[in-house]
């Protein structure tokens, strides 16, 4: 059985520890989009973690992890992090690249860096990772496929020096920086080439097999709904689809293998980077929020930026389930809001006078003003608890009004950072 886990929202939602919750019962763990630029936090029996490229899966010895085909693939990072965990007492993973995944090249990372000064005030908040510029050559196709290592290197040579003609036209005369140099960039392909040959793998045959076995297979996606190209608060968004239905392209197996779409939704809303939110909240009320969210405080696992926050925002939540294709919700960081003694809930957005409950496009939405609903608070610490019915009552409403406003069951709720944080509620 083939399951997603992805985002509703902005990215930041929690997907790292429901991937880490669910990797107890998969056999294969598979990234399918996104690279370097955003991370999944886990805290686990090993201890707390940010992963920006490995599947969240790592930690359990019995799984294999993929690096799909729709991967921005940094493999200087990727071999940082597999040195990280196990320098901390992780077992070595078993780790599968595909060989239609693209590579991040150092000149992406120069380009993202420049284009961000150039841009100055009017920038797009970018997490400087090469992003952007990675995608854009890939669907320009002057990328670097990992199958592309493997070329001769007259041929290989002669690719970087059609690549370069472009590049350095851009590099000099928009950016005023230094050429790039052919053989430059070939010693840098044949370091990655070294680095990533034992785990190259035709991970699409390897996958369809897996299926055929009956194998549990979970993909494991990056940002959410509202960061995707398409679909999502364009033009601050990500480059890569972060739909459920990219799953299937990503990691190269049929679209109708994906049986389980698990969308990760906060009790409270937060997001690292720029463009409209409806829920946003300020100052005082927001950094309180803040300190007291996630483990340890809503910082950007890949940035440490502080988080924007907001308060749930059934709209954007109930889109971001839709687009996903949703199943199941699972709730997370519901523990960080027993403070409060009421909780403003967004249910809709006033926008030019009439109130919506739909998503509507960015246009309208960087008009949009909050309609919140205040519930009252639990007030008391819901760590530990494991059965829904032993949940406050306030809390059990809380949770219960959420669902009817997204119309999506809410299935699992986290009550807190650990592994065991976790309550299992029926549809």
């Amino acid at each position: 059985m083939v399951r997603a886990v992805v985002g509703a929202n902005w990215g930041d939602e929690g997907k790292g520890k429901i991937t880490d919750v669910l990797g107890k019962d998969s056999d294969i763990i598979v990234r399918f989009q996104g690279g370097a630029n955003a991370g999944h936090t886990i805290v686990n029996d090993y201890g707390k973690f940010a992963l920006h490229t490995l599947p969240s899966g790592v930690f359990y010895d019995h799984t294999t992890s993929i690096i799909g085909n729709g991967v921005a693939l940094n493999i200087p990072v990727l071999f940082q992090e597999i040195r990280g965990i196990v320098e901390r007492g992780v077992p070595t993973p078993r780790i599968l690249v595909s060989d239609r995944a693209q590579i991040v090249m150092s000149y992406h990372i120069l380009f993202d860096k420049l284009e961000e000064e150039r841009l100055a005030g009017k920038s797009f908040g970018s997490t400087k990772s090469g992003i952007a510029p990675f995608y854009s050559d890939k669907y320009a196709k002057i990328g670097f496929q990992v199958s592309e290592l493997f070329m001769e290197e007259s041929e290989l040579k002669e690719k970087i020096e059609r690549v370069l003609v472009q590049k350095n036209v851009i590099l000099e005369h928009l950016y005023h920086a230094p050429a790039l140099q052919v053989e430059d960039i070939y010693k840098e392909l044949m370091g990655y080439k070294e680095m990533v040959e034992p785990y190259v793998c035709d991970v699409s045959t390897y996958l369809w097999n897996a299926v055929k076995e009956g194998k549990n297979i979970l993909l494991e996606g990056q940002l959410g709904t509202l960061k995707d190209p398409d679909h999502g608060i364009y033009p601050m968004v990500t480059s890569s689809s972060t739909l459920a239905a990219y799953g299937a392209i990503g990691a190269g197996i049929p679209p109708y293998e994906i049986r389980q779409i698990i969308t990760v939704c906060k009790a409270y809303s937060s997001s690292v980077g720029a463009g409209a939110f409806v829920s946003e909240i300020f100052d005082a009320e927001a950094d309180e929020l803040r300190n007291r969210g996630g483990d340890g405080g809503e910082y950007g696992a890949t940035t440490g930026r502080p988080r924007r926050m907001g308060w749930f925002d059934c709209v954007a939540s109930k889109y971001g389930c839709r687009l996903q294709g949703t199943t199941d919700v699972a709730f997370t960081v519901l523990d960080v809001l027993g403070y409060l003694d009421e909780i403003p809930v967004c249910t809709g957005y006033e926008i030019d006078g009439e109130v919506t409950t739909e998503f509507p496009v960015t246009r309208l939405l960087e008009k949009a003003k909050p309609v919140y609903e205040m519930l009252p608070g639990w007030k008391c610490d819901i760590r530990g608890i494991k059965n829904y019915e032993e949940l406050p009552e306030n809390c059990r409403n809380y949770v219960e009004f959420i669902e009817k406003q997204i119309g999506f069951p809410i299935t699992m709720v986290s009550n807190g950072p650990g592994r065991d944080d976790i309550i299992f509620r029926k549809k």
